[in-house]
């Protein structure tokens, strides 16, 4: 009887073949030893010798392909293998070139100390962003500079203050006279030139086409940012100790509260587009508008119900004294494009005008998208349950964004442990953001586009470090922030050194203060030497990073110098670098 069970495996079933009924037998020996005679049909016998033969004939042209192959030199395996990889070659760091002096040895070891050593020996102004209008780079058809380039006008110059638009930008000289450059002012003039003369000017504000600027006496100037206004417009006349008068050689209006009381005075100024705000010596607010085209209309003047049409008999920019805050010692004031801060002695804060982003810090309201009175941000709110008490020590504002530096100290609670009492009284030093914030210009690491609730930026919060002087971990807060349109730039107050001299160590360095740049970049105005838009704060290479290189072979981080008495052209004055972000270009001035 004829079975499939011990047939081998290589031996199909039996089956019959429709075109032959002849069948062939073979002999197999199953697993017992026994034999089985198997019947094959003759179809199935031929296959398998074809099998047979096909795999005979590929193995013999596999291995004669294999032959020419390796006979050609062409085996791609052998080329991958028959040689080992070449060992890396090992790079041994090259000696430092030899110090000639002790202040050539520090500046050898230090980036940070030769960018202090640069800042001193030549001042002068650095400027980067947009250049559409001839501002950052007055001598240059560039449309931007990428990265930080010095104005050669102001090379040895001290500065007491700049500013920047997108086609027009002012400064003040070390003298208090006003200079001005950009399309904006003029077309026909390539460098910065001199308007208004001899009123000892200590800072200035941009609004829309106006130029605000405070003198030391506290006069507040409006200032046409056009040259041909200012020469055609009305020139005021100037008293003398002669009892008479004489023009001035260009247009301007004085912005003057009529109510100040004897030996108060205005003591800050920040602008909007439109509007003007004027701290006064007893801490009392005033508004004012700044644009000669535009009303304020959109309640930063912190008076409800003032428009165009309701405006009181006079001038269109005369002075109103914002009421809601008597009683209140307002201690800082700042400015976005349509909004306004305010915040007083005591750590409080008040916001007032446009709050389509949430600047102001309110929940946004389709309903009324502005705020016409100075209202309390409750930033206590924020620290609830942190057994923190918030002061706030800063507001700032450009654009539709806001900021504010917070000292939050530990206090005891009911709830508090063994351990948390040991932190009683400790200060952290937070800083935190609200508004528009779509191009990252809020630093938090997000790109949003309303921000209504102030919210922490992690890289400038919570930040300590060991102060040697004191033996103690002290908060790091910001000792200077400046706001432009779309971006900003932090200085930290960190533990910086400036007493290196000939009488220290070779090894004794100076290094200045950690600066960081986030925002919008569309036109270069962080530095970067990229286009990206950065959310959160970062380093730019040093201001002069061709020159560092080319000496030490490698770049560092920008550190900008603080204030410190040097000498400067034979004379001992008080110097420091200062950051100004304007809108899309930003600068970096030596000041006094």
């Amino acid at each position: 009887m004829l079975t499939t069970r011990s047939l081998p495996r290589a031996i199909p079933r039996i089956y019959k073949n429709p075109r032959s009924s002849s069948i062939r037998t073979f002999t197999s020996r199953n697993r017992n030893n026994s034999s089985t005679r198997v019947a094959i049909h003759p179809y199935a016998h031929r296959r398998q010798r074809h099998f047979v033969r096909s795999i005979a004939a590929v193995t013999t042209l596999g291995a004669l392909a294999t032959a020419l192959q390796w006979a050609s030199g062409d085996n791609l395996y052998r080329d991958a293998h028959a040689e080992a990889p070449p060992e890396p070659e090992i790079e041994f760091e090259k000696a430092r070139r030899k110090a000639t002096s002790k202040e050539d040895n520090r500046a050898l070891i230090s980036s940070q100390h030769l960018q202090v050593k640069k800042s001193w020996e030549n001042p002068g102004v650095y400027a980067w962003g947009s250049n559409a209008g001839k501002v950052v780079a007055p001598d240059s058809d560039e449309t931007f500079v990428k990265t930080p380039r010095r104005i050669s006008f102001f090379d040895g110059k001290l500065l007491r203050d700049i500013k920047l638009d997108k086609t027009f930008a002012a400064a003040i000289d070390e003298k208090g006279d006003l200079l001005q450059w950009g399309t904006g002012f003029s077309k026909d003039t390539a460098q910065p030139t001199k308007t208004l003369r001899g009123k000892n000017l200590t800072s200035i504000n941009l609004s829309r086409d106006r130029i605000l600027a405070l003198s030391s006496n506290g006069t507040v100037y409006s200032i046409p940012a056009s040259q041909e206004e200012q020469q055609t417009g009305p020139k005021p006349s100037s008293s003398s100790w002669a009892f008479w008068t004489s023009p001035n050689d260009i247009s301007y209006r004085t912005l003057t509260p009529l109510d100040l009381s004897r030996g108060e005075s205005i003591t800050s100024v920040a602008t909007g587009l439109e509007h003007t705000l004027l701290l006064s010596s007893a801490g009392r607010l005033f508004t004012a508008a700044s644009a000669s085209s535009d009303f304020p209309a959109r309640g930063q003047l912190g008076i409800p119900g003032l428009t165009w049409q309701t405006r009181p008999p006079g001038a269109y920019d005369q002075c109103h004294e914002v009421i809601t805050l008597r009683g209140f010692s307002i201690a800082q004031i700042a400015a976005g494009d349509y909004h306004s801060l305010a915040a007083d002695r005591d750590g409080r804060v008040f916001a007032f005008g446009d709050n389509s982003y949430g600047q102001l810090g309110f929940d946004f309201s389709a309903d009324s998208t502005y705020v016409d009175a100075p209202s309390l941000l409750p930033i206590q709110k924020l620290y609830a349950g942190t057994s923190q008490v918030p002061s706030v020590k800063g507001v700032f504002a450009g654009g539709s964004s806001s900021f504010f530096t917070v000292d939050a100290t530990k206090i005891a609670s009911p709830d508090s442990s063994e351990l948390d009492m040991k932190t009683v009284g400790k200060v952290t030093a937070d800083t935190l953001a609200c508004g528009h914030g779509i191009w990252g210009q809020l630093g938090t690491g997000r790109w949003t586009h309303v921000q209504t609730s102030p919210t922490k930026i992690p890289s400038l919060s919570g930040l300590f470090e060991y102060d040697e002087t004191t033996n103690s971990v002290v908060p790091i807060r910001l000792s200077r922030f400046s706001v432009g349109a779309n971006h900003a730039a932090a200085v930290m107050d960190n533990v910086t050194h400036l007493a290196a001299s000939k009488w220290s160590s070779e090894n004794d360095t100076n290094w200045g203060a950690d600066i960081l740049f986030f925002g919008n970049n569309e036109y270069y105005q962080l530095g970067t030497g990229k286009r990206n838009n950065v959310a959160q704060p970062v380093y730019i290479q040093p201001l002069d990073a061709g020159a560092e290189k080319k000496l030490k072979g490698e770049q560092h981080r920008f550190q900008i110098t603080p204030k410190n008495k040097v000498k400067v052209g034979g004379r001992t004055v008080e110097l420091e670098q200062r950051v100004e972000c304007g809108r899309g270009c930003t600068a970096v001035y030596s000041g006094v």
